[in-house]
């Protein structure tokens, strides 16, 4: 004789937690003047390379929590991905682009 069930047996049972996919994180679409951009934030534990940030040219060590941005259009694919501070990707309507000059080149403005 099987022992007693108290309870139903329930046929849609939720899938498994994607761990990998938890790591990666939330990813959302984001509408800004020039586009729409798939942007997702990476915390400490899944930021395990170093990048360098397009905002301001500084490098993003592993370890530091921060976000990925890409055309959310058909304009691009993975291959355009940027790692971006999260700071540098809110501000980045407000700042010129950051073009880099040679020492000697005369500075205009």
């Amino acid at each position: 004789m099987s022992p007693r069930r108290n309870h139903p047996k329930r046929d849609d049972e939720p899938p498994p937690l994607d761990l990998e996919r938890i790591k990666r994180g939330v990813g959302a679409v984001q509408a800004w003047s020039d586009g729409e951009w798939q942007v997702r934030n990476i915390p400490a534990g899944a930021a395990v390379k170093a990048y360098r940030c397009p905002g301001c040219d500084q490098e993003i060590a592993p370890g530091v929590p921060h976000l990925v941005a890409w055309p959310a259009d058909e304009r691009g694919d993975l291959t355009d991905r940027r790692h971006w501070h999260a700071g540098c990707w809110r501000a980045r309507d407000r700042r010129t682009p950051n073009i880099q000059r040679s020492r000697g080149a005369p500075r205009y403005g």
